[in-house]
């Protein structure tokens, strides 16, 4: 994904790809911190969909981001 984002603005030249990316990776690794069954979860189906596995179609990642900041 990194490899990807930094292409990315290479190509383009514009650097609002790598603030936003930097910016969905902060606020996750503050959230795994403070979720390490939530983190642990996060790994299990990164390799899953790694492995050729499918992906869910889930909720957008700001939506429960927002719902997990609200709960506390």
């Amino acid at each position: 994904m990194t490899a990807a984002v930094l292409d990315e603005v290479r190509v383009s030249l514009d650097l609002g790809a790598l603030n936003a990316f930097v910016h969905r990776w902060w606020i996750s690794a503050c959230d795994s911190v403070l979720d390490p069954e939530g983190r642990r979860q996060m790994h299990e189906r990164a390799e899953h969909v790694l492995a050729g596995g499918p992906r869910s179609e889930g909720k957008p990642w700001r939506e429960i981001l927002a719902a997990r900041w609200t709960d506390r």
